[in-house]
């Protein structure tokens, strides 16, 4: 063969040759479970992109976040962890009681918790500072600060023998520890606590526990507390933000952002066991002086003067 001939087939051969496609990345998936709803927690889940962004990634660029919304249907929870379980997610996010599903679920995929309860008490390590395992978290340490809500109502009204205290049932192991520690400090001034679970008591005010659910649904418990003419305190700033009373909580869109941020540095190849457990650093009350005025609420001094952090 001349060649001349020859160097037309290679040339010819070569534009029939198939091009080795370019090989494409895949994004690891976030599994974020939830007990609340998409359109309650949208702030929150902001805050956990902004903690992702932080650790070097973006939603729908190189990481993909798959949803699960309980909306408050907490049965459903253990379907939804099997699900992503099933999907081999490379990070689960929860609060609680989503997160002690996903410790029940597995011990091999990583679990990012946020939680307003004591995550040893709770279960969910046997360590803050050494968590061990395949779950760490954040904390607002939430279940400290739900008798002081109380003791905000029994300042506000001190006169008042009757107040009470609204629990989700469907998160019981949380709800009654709320209970017992808010129980405590109604026997320590004398207030009858009324627990509300489905039955509405004459009180004077309202304090609402710790929930998934209820932190959801902030604006329709304020409009409703104000619909009702019930001066209510709850724990997220939200709450008040929407005609609500008062707050007193910690930052639960800090807590989400650090939840961000860990699972981010997991994806990076660290260790939950290695991951201290994050603990709130701040606490806010907020009061809405408008709804108080439409309440008939005088809010005493010491309350205005004090600190919001």
């Amino acid at each position: 063969m001349r060649r001349r001939d020859f160097l037309a087939g290679l040339i010819g051969a070569a534009g029939v040759w198939p091009v080795p496609a370019r090989t494409q990345q895949i994004k690891p998936v976030i599994g974020f479970l939830n007990g609340g709803s998409m359109e309650g927690y949208a702030p929150y889940v902001a805050a956990f992109r902004e903690g992702l962004r932080q650790s070097g990634y973006v939603e729908g660029e190189n990481v993909v976040i798959e949803y699960r919304w309980a909306e408050g249907r907490y049965n459903l929870l253990p379907d939804f962890v099997a699900d992503l379980v099933k999907r081999h997610v490379a990070v689960i996010v929860a609060n609680t009681p989503a997160n002690l599903e996903a410790k029940r679920a597995t011990d091999t995929i990583p679990v990012v918790f946020t939680t307003g309860s004591d995550p040893v008490q709770i279960g969910l390590v046997s360590n803050l500072r050494r968590p061990g395992g395949n779950v760490t978290g954040v904390t607002q340490l939430g279940h400290l600060l739900a008798p002081k809500r109380l003791e905000l109502a029994h300042e506000l009204f001190p006169n008042a023998t009757d107040v009470a205290f609204m629990i989700n049932p469907s998160d019981s192991a949380r709800g009654e520890k709320s209970l017992i520690d808010a129980q405590a400090v109604a026997k320590q001034f004398g207030l009858k606590l009324h627990v509300l679970r489905a039955s509405k008591f004459g009180a004077a005010a309202l304090v609402i526990g710790t929930d998934a659910l209820y932190a959801s649904k902030s604006r329709l418990l304020a409009e409703l507390s104000l619909r009702y003419a019930v001066p209510t305190i709850f724990q997220y700033v939200d709450f008040v933000r929407a005609g609500g009373l008062m707050s007193y909580g910690g930052n639960i869109r800090e807590s989400y952002r650090w939840a961000g941020i860990y699972a981010g540095r997991i994806l990076k190849g660290e260790k939950p066991a290695d991951l201290p457990v994050q603990q709130s650093t701040t606490v806010e009350l907020i009061v809405n002086l408008k709804t108080a005025k439409i309440l008939g609420v005088i809010m005493p001094q010491t309350l205005l003067a004090a600190p919001t952090r």
